[in-house]
């Protein structure tokens, strides 16, 4: 197995992703730390899609991981600034760098188990130095090795992290699943 990783320019592969099984269904897409919240939830159906096919104009919104040329995964990374990271009240702000933000690593089933999340998480990193990033975040949870729950683990967990070279840089006021969430910070500069 070569898992390949490379900018998210696809978008049948990242609907393979992050859409839903059913076009009108109303699935996340990605979409609920990229976009403010009045206008996340005001989006339904195929709108949703329609809203990460616009997105992509401006540049992959993440990216994906590849088994030869199927698709297995996929992270989301993208400057803070343009998340709602940039506002959040929970998560704290380090310092006022043009951080990149990386908030969700899916594995698709059949694939799990592989390490392909330590893959996804490399490409993210490099995804953003190639961009300019002076460093990047995540907020996963800091789960002390205990089971995460398969639907909230996306945010992935600080063991995660620390084996891809991040540091614990603050706590947050977050919770999910039961876990505090950390903030998580690799420099890249």
């Amino acid at each position: 197995m070569t898992i390949e990783v490379r900018p998210a320019t696809e978008f049948g592969d990242v609907r393979t992703m992050v859409g839903p099984k059913r076009p009108d269904a109303n699935v996340c897409w990605c979409l609920s730390y990229r976009l403010p919240g009045p206008e996340h939830r005001a989006l339904s159906g195929t709108a949703r899609g329609e809203r990460v096919r616009a997105l992509m104009r401006d540049g992959p919104p993440g990216v994906l991981a590849y088994d030869d040329e199927e698709v297995v995964g996929w992270a989301a990374v993208h400057a803070r600034a343009d998340t709602s990271f940039a506002t959040n009240r929970r998560i704290p702000h380090v310092d006022d760098a043009d951080v990149w933000s990386v908030w969700c690593i899916r594995v698709r089933p059949g694939h799990r188990g592989r390490g392909i999340s330590h893959d996804l998480l490399a490409g993210a990193v490099e995804f953003a130095r190639s961009n300019g990033a002076p460093a990047i975040e995540g907020y996963p949870v800091d789960n002390r090795g205990e089971r995460v729950d398969l639907t909230m683990a996306y945010v992935g967990t600080r063991a995660l992290f620390e084996a891809s070279g991040f540091h614990k840089a603050a706590d947050t006021d977050s919770v999910l699943a039961g876990f505090p969430r950390v903030l998580m910070r690799r420099e890249l500069a």
